[in-house]
């Protein structure tokens, strides 16, 4: 006799600035576990838990982007109550929302980043020393956001002043502007999928470039030789490991002409649409959506199976 199976609590809203992508996303997911499992969906309004959750009966798919969602803070409240979830642990989630602590970790095992000058609203630096370290074509972004979220470029020392004299609240970081192909990464269970690149007609894959139609071109699996397909893999899985990632995450770079390679950052719970990237990563090894969608969440399944089986 099979053991039976939980029912899947798919969470999307949330209370970030990425709340309507995040109702997109958990939208697909739940339509997709559909077809394996018993599913509900709950749309989080707040920084809670929903009503009518058990942990005995439910395995959590959350599909929350940005704040309180991918940051620990849901995650924390899902281990207080006794909750299985699908994806990365609360501390794992806290360490890869923040770039700067991302990057460190990335940075310790080998792969590498660009430099970046990090801050508070409340201690800016100066214009003037940000370009004498990093030069003029900046990329200024929060430290915190996802979905480019804030993400703003400068080419010029008043450009930088601009926008460090519009930042009021929040803890921030500015690199040197990277040229080279974006590339993005499904990793599963450890190990890279396909590599997706990402051709913002713009230029820049900013917010309005991700999520209008029709502004940005993407090619899975890239147009690459196994040799720079090999290396980016490597590295994602690289990250993943040294971030303390579980069960799957999306991971970004920019592959420069001069320097090679560089971690942008890592994704715990990346838009999950049939169209997005994560899907894409995915279906460059064969795999479609309702296959991944089931992959990702069965080994919070089997957590669940094992603590079920476990004397009370």
């Amino acid at each position: 006799m099979s053991e039976p199976l939980p029912i899947i609590a798919v969470f999307a809203g949330g209370t970030s600035a990425e709340r309507e992508v995040s109702l997109g996303s958990g939208k697909a997911a739940a339509i997709a576990l559909a077809r394996t499992f018993p599913t509900r969906m709950f749309e989080i309004n707040a920084e809670a838990l929903p009503p009518g959750l058990d942990p005995q009966k439910h395995v959590v798919f959350s599909t929350l982007h940005g704040t309180f969602g991918e940051d620990g803070g849901m995650q924390r409240l899902l281990d207080a109550a006794g909750f299985t979830y699908a994806g990365c642990d609360a501390a794992a989630s806290e360490l890869t929302m923040d770039k700067t602590r991302t990057k460190q970790a990335a940075a310790a095992k080998g792969v590498r980043v660009a430099d970046a000058v990090v801050f508070s609203a409340d201690k800016k630096p100066t214009a003037e020393a940000v370009v004498a370290r990093l030069g003029e074509n900046a990329v200024v972004k929060p430290n915190n956001e996802g979905s480019s979220v804030g993400l703003a470029l400068t080419a010029t020392r008043a450009e930088l002043a601009k926008k460090l004299s519009e930042i009021t609240r929040g803890s921030w970081l500015i690199e040197p502007r990277l040229i080279g192909r974006e590339l993005s990464i499904g990793v599963l269970g450890g190990r890279a999928m396909g590599v997706v690149e990402i051709r913002p007609k713009s230029g820049v894959y900013d917010f309005t470039s991700k999520y209008t139609k029709g502004l940005t071109e993407y090619f899975a699996p890239a147009p690459r030789d196994g040799t720079q397909t090999a290396e980016v893999q490597r590295a994602a899985e690289t990250a993943f490991a040294a971030c303390g990632c579980r069960d799957y995450a999306r991971v970004d770079f920019i592959l420069t002409a001069k320097d090679g390679l560089f971690l942008l950052e890592i994704n715990t719970l990346p838009g999950m649409k049939e169209t997005s990237l994560l899907p894409m990563s995915a279906r460059c090894g064969g795999l479609d959506f309702t296959g991944l969608v089931r992959e990702l969440v069965m080994p919070a399944v089997q957590r669940f199976r094992t603590a079920a089986a476990l004397p009370r």
